[in-house]
């Protein structure tokens, strides 16, 4: 871009006239106007939420790379854009320990989705989920917003089947991404009939 605007500079000089808009070359004036530029299409903010070790991290990077990466407990957050047949998803990871869910709520300003990673071979923490994510919802800047529940580990003997349920519950494996592109492609619905 630089070059072409270089060559043209060569081609018809600074004539020292001011165009209506400033610019001293009534050209180049316009030229910014009439280039083709790049557009970006709009991003779309997602939390991930789940109770520790649910698999939300895991889940965060198959999408990212589609490749299973070892991860430790997250403290704070992980953010990452991944895009998905051009719609861009910017993901925020909260860790799950009990001692950081109540910094949950300054992530939701202009969240249009929640994810709900539930690991679906612990029955005993389904009560303590159920309650978080009720508190969430409840929450005004959550009130339009998507949610999308993965019941994470379906590859584990015993786990729990995704269920009829008002949300949409989409079955997953975060170590080899099975599921997790169905979410995807359910979030994006989400964003052009929104």
């Amino acid at each position: 871009m630089g070059q072409l605007i270089a060559k043209l500079m060569r081609i018809f000089g600074s004539q020292g006239q001011e165009a209506s808009w400033g610019h001293p070359n009534p050209l180049l004036s316009g030229l910014a106007l009439t280039l083709p530029f790049s557009w970006t299409p709009p991003e779309h903010k997602v939390i991930i939420v789940g109770l520790d070790n649910a698999g939300k991290t895991t889940i965060l990077y198959q999408f990212l790379s589609n490749e299973m990466v070892h991860t430790c407990s997250t403290i704070g957050s992980n953010v990452e854009e991944i895009v998905f047949r051009k719609t861009r998803f910017l993901m925020w990871d909260l860790g799950g320990q009990e001692a950081l869910r109540s910094s949950w709520d300054t992530y939701y300003s202009s969240t249009e989705f929640v994810i709900l990673v539930i690991d679906s071979t612990d029955w005993n923490w389904l009560p303590t989920t159920r309650e978080e994510l009720y508190k969430m919802l409840a929450h005004e800047a959550l009130q339009d917003a998507s949610v999308l529940i993965f019941a994470n580990k379906q590859d584990v003997k015993d786990s729990m089947s995704p269920a009829e349920h008002p949300w949409h519950i989409q079955g997953c494996c975060a170590l080899t991404g099975e599921g997790l592109p169905a979410g995807l492609q359910w979030m994006q619905s989400q964003t052009t009939t929104n």
